[in-house]
């Protein structure tokens, strides 16, 4: 059996970086949907919306529900509670309390967490150049997101928001690692597809105390049109391409595109809520970019 060659993997950097894209979007139709729908009902709509869609995705390619054994049941519930319910339930209670600026240079530190974990877990190697890498790559998402001023990082006093939001990284972190453990056995397709249905599950009875059958009359179009943006591209494709780089080219890698994530997230902003684009963004972009290609260039060199 012959190992992929760098340029056979260029397909799966391309999603990659278009589920950054779509993350990052995912900021602006959050912030749209949580000015009416509660972070409970908003996350429940929007993994019931992807979980339809992961359904007929997985009927039209393989005429059946991929088979889970037994022994997965547990792996893949905890998949449901990680990346589903338990980081999007401390995402949407953390912005309710802090800007999502600050949110974002805290989730900016997702793949130095991921890269951590998957040399001590996996054994991936953490050479000097890719912690570099990674290291520049945090650096420039940290400058976009402060525009600057990194003085922003240490004003205020560390609270509730700022802990919730914490929480969301352990939660992406352990989804990230756990993920890379069931692909063993599971298609990326399956695995987003029963966490998916496990963190609708359990996302249901939450959603039903806070009010959702009587609110939901109430949404309006844009706040379904964001949900769709949530459910569709910011679940279905985000969440299989991420897991598909994962399988490819392993979690630190792939983890390294999440710091593209703020970065299109200020673009959209530019775009739909017309803020400007500054130097700092520009200069930000180019270590995110830089920071990517030593990385990537650290394990091509190492292997």
């Amino acid at each position: 059996m012959t190992s992929a060659r760098p340029s056979d993997n260029t397909l799966v950097y391309v999603k990659l970086l278009l589920m950054a894209v779509f993350w990052g979007g995912t900021f602006i139709a959050g912030k749209i949907a949580a000015q009416r729908v509660g972070p409970y009902s908003a996350a429940f709509l929007r993994f019931a919306i992807a979980s339809i869609f992961l359904s007929l995705t997985a009927l039209k390619q393989e005429g059946r529900f991929p088979t889970l054994q037994r022994r997965k049941l547990f792996p893949v519930f905890l998949l449901g509670m990680t990346g589903v319910f338990a980081y999007n339930v401390f995402f949407f209670k953390g912005l309710k309390l802090i800007e999502a600026g600050r949110a974002a240079i805290i989730i900016a530190n997702n793949p130095i967490f991921i890269a951590l974990f998957s040399a001590l877990l996996f054994r991936e190697r953490l050479t000097r150049l890719r912690l570099a890498g990674i290291l520049v790559s945090i650096s420039g998402a940290v400058l976009v997101i402060t525009r600057g001023d990194w003085h922003m990082i240490g004003s205020g006093a560390v609270g509730w928001g700022e802990l919730f939001i914490l929480c969301c990284v352990a939660s992406w972190v352990t989804f990230s690692l756990l993920g890379k453990v069931l692909l063993s056995e599971l298609s990326p397709l399956a695995s987003v597809l029963y966490a998916a249905l496990c963190g609708t599950l359990c996302l249901a009875l939450p959603a039903w105390r806070e009010g959702i059958l009587t609110d939901w009359p109430t949404y309006l179009a844009a706040d379904w049109l964001s949900l769709f943006y949530l459910g569709f591209f910011g679940t279905v494709l985000g969440f299989v391409w991420y897991y598909q780089g994962i399988q490819r080219i392993g979690a630190m890698k792939a983890g390294v595109f999440i710091n593209f994530v703020p970065i299109s997230a200020i673009i959209f902003s530019f775009f739909i809520l017309q803020e400007p684009l500054t130097l700092s963004l520009l200069f930000g972009a180019a270590m995110v970019l830089s920071g990517v290609y030593l990385t990537n260039r650290a394990t091509r060199s190492s292997s």
